[in-house]
């Protein structure tokens, strides 16, 4: 949002829930931020309401929904407000809802059944739209913009790396593996730890470093299994944190463990715009995403996972900074966020010109 041109076109954002990290960058750059502060999981038409008369005052031309729940309150806040444009994001591939409410399963049904209400159907990934195809979800509306990395922002640094192993009190020869994801059923982390005990005890110097909401110590399921997986001293858990990019840039590998439910993943595509080789599940766009640059493995197959990772670290570091390289041209060359930007600029034009959404069928801009 922030790389959009605020000349041409006044966003305004409205969260679900409460004011996050994000709430505040976004404020920082200029773009007006509001909150409906509902609770998570539990449904309020209260804020349906309050989101109707924050749209009768801004009298937006679009309204942008992202993500299953957000899609459902935005179409039927934004049809009551008169919206003239309701366009739904769609984040998710094949998702496993046995691990989530029942109440998420509920919402994307309903989206099926009313998925050619919406003006736009918003996709980032060539999976999510052929799985939601699959759960009846409008072709005709859908359109599949991937998503993009800011590559100033996420770059190689090899001063990142110093500083982070000096925090970590970590040895120049020690190997960082690293998996930055919130704590949450679709990332595999469970996974990670089982694999992490299998590298461990095969090789003395790699550690590992977790960052996202609930990678602290605090989390009593994360501390059981670092403790089940005898990794106490190798594993470094930094929670929530605004250096990212700079985490990011200071590891040797980038893995992720997803099982399920990845459409574009945002960590992969940063990992590799920092020059950093990275071993990934085969879910979502994920191949389409690390090509020849990394290693992708079968989903929920801890022995894939760890073959590949033994692998990558028994390599010299030449030829993982060799795959790095390759890594951050790929996304120089496919994914950059200026292309990400381009995309969702020229349909803003559309709705600003007054020209009508065709049957797209999967077009990807």
């Amino acid at each position: 949002m922030r790389a959009t041109d605020a000349s041409r076109f006044r966003q305004v954002v409205v969260s679900m829930t409460g004011f996050g990290p994000v709430a505040h960058q976004l404020r920082e750059a200029g773009i007006e931020v509001h909150t409906l502060g509902m609770r998570r999981g539990v449904p309020n038409l209260g804020a349906v309401w309050r989101l109707v008369k924050l749209l009768r005052r801004s009298r937006p031309d679009l309204l942008l929904c992202w993500m299953y729940h957000a899609d459902l309150l935005g179409l039927l806040a934004g049809k009551l407000a008169g919206v003239p444009q309701v366009w739904w994001g769609i984040r998710a591939s094949n998702m496993d809802f046995t691990l989530y409410r029942p109440l998420t399963r509920l919402v994307v049904w309903l989206g099926g059944r009313l998925s050619w209400l919406p003006e736009l159907i918003i996709v980032n990934s060539e999976a999510g739209r052929k799985l939601h195809a699959g759960r009846g979800y409008s072709t005709s509306k859908m359109v599949v913009i991937p998503n993009g990395v800011d590559l100033q922002e996420f770059k190689a640094d090899p001063s990142a790396r110093e500083m982070v192993r000096n925090e970590l009190g970590l040895g120049e020869d020690v190997l960082l593996v690293g998996l930055i994801a919130r704590f949450d059923p679709m990332k595999g982390h469970k996974t990670f730890f089982e694999v992490a005990g299998l590298l461990v005890r095969r090789f003395q110097k790699v550690h590992f470093l977790l960052a996202g909401r609930g990678l602290s110590p605090e989390n009593l399921e994360v501390s059981r299994m670092v403790h089940a997986n005898s990794l106490e001293g190798v594993v470094h858990l930094m929670g929530i944190r605004q250096d990212i990019p700079r985490l990011t840039a200071a590891l040797d590998i980038a893995t992720s463990c997803s099982p399920f439910g990845e459409g574009f993943s945002n960590a992969i595509i940063e990992a590799m715009a920092c020059g950093v080789p990275c071993v990934v599940t085969d879910v979502g766009d994920a191949v389409l995403i690390v090509g020849d640059t990394g290693m992708v493995v079968p989903p929920r197959n801890p022995k894939a996972l760890a073959e590949a990772l033994v692998e990558m670290v028994e390599m010299n570091p030449q030829e993982r900074q060799a795959l790095g390289a390759k890594a951050r041209e790929r996304i120089q060359v496919n994914f950059p966020l200026a292309s990400m930007v381009r995309a969702f600029e020229s349909l803003y034009e559309r709705v600003h010109d007054g020209r009508e959404f065709k049957a797209m069928n999967g077009v990807q801009v």
